[in-house]
């Protein structure tokens, strides 16, 4: 059998979340099962190695169409100053029938806080994917003295321990391997998939980039896409 931390940490992340965080998925779930019902989108935001949370989400086969990625152009170089958030959200149309995911591991750094507090004020939901263990030892790096989890209306905790990386070879000092790429994956995914069953149950369509094939039509996903253009193309 193949010997590798990786899979046995990845194995202990999807029980943990699965035993830990059913009720904050089906309130996110909830959450954006409404969002679409009331005609929003859902924006994903993350900086940094964050982003791959954000594009989890966004523009894939077997996901929701009404998902936006708000681009982050600094690529995390300006993530712990202040008033980049503000500044970059200047011209963004946030609504209040959207709702906004956040995703940062640490969950402290000003950029993040502060964009899932501008879209708060502009009246949406936001869904914050952190570690709130790592949030938690660290202080606050936005001067509203709040991490990321204590700003979001619902709170996706990845169970990622602090600094990111755990798995450990001998001779190497520190950790290595960051796992929280995997775990935002794997909760971004299960909230989708509650959300989708949520809208089928209250009778909704759920608008679904669906996978193609010989059997289906693709003038049917352009007929989804172009549905929610207006909102998806925009700043």
């Amino acid at each position: 059998m193949y010997n590798n931390q990786i899979f046995d940490i990845t194995n202990n992340l999807v029980k943990k979340i699965s035993d830990t965080q059913e009720a904050n998925i089906m309130k996110a779930a909830r959450t954006i099962a409404d969002t679409v019902k009331n005609g929003g989108i859902i924006q994903a935001f993350g900086s940094g190695h964050s982003i791959a949370g954000a594009m989890e989400i966004v523009h894939r086969y077997g996901g929701l169409a009404p998902v936006k990625k708000l681009a982050e152009p600094s690529g995390g170089t300006y993530e712990r100053i202040e008033g980049i958030g503000r500044l970059y959200l200047k011209d963004t149309e946030i609504l209040p029938e959207d709702t906004v995911v956040v995703i940062s591991h640490s969950g402290r750094n000003a950029l993040p806080c502060e964009v899932a507090l501008v879209a708060k004020e502009r009246g949406a939901k936001v869904i914050a994917v952190t570690s709130v263990k790592a949030s938690s030892e660290l202080p606050a790096g936005h001067s509203c003295g709040k991490h990321l989890y204590e700003i979001a209306d619902v709170v996706l905790d990845t169970q990622v321990s602090p600094g990111d990386a755990m798995a450990e070879v001998e001779g190497v000092d520190s950790k290595i391997c960051g796992m929280s790429s995997i775990a935002t994956g794997i909760i971004l995914q299960a909230t989708v998939y509650e959300s989708i069953k949520m809208m089928v149950a209250d009778g909704i369509k759920p608008p679904v980039r669906f996978v193609q094939s010989k059997d289906t039509n693709p003038n049917d996903l352009m007929d989804i896409e172009k549905h929610y253009s207006s909102r998806l193309l925009r700043k």
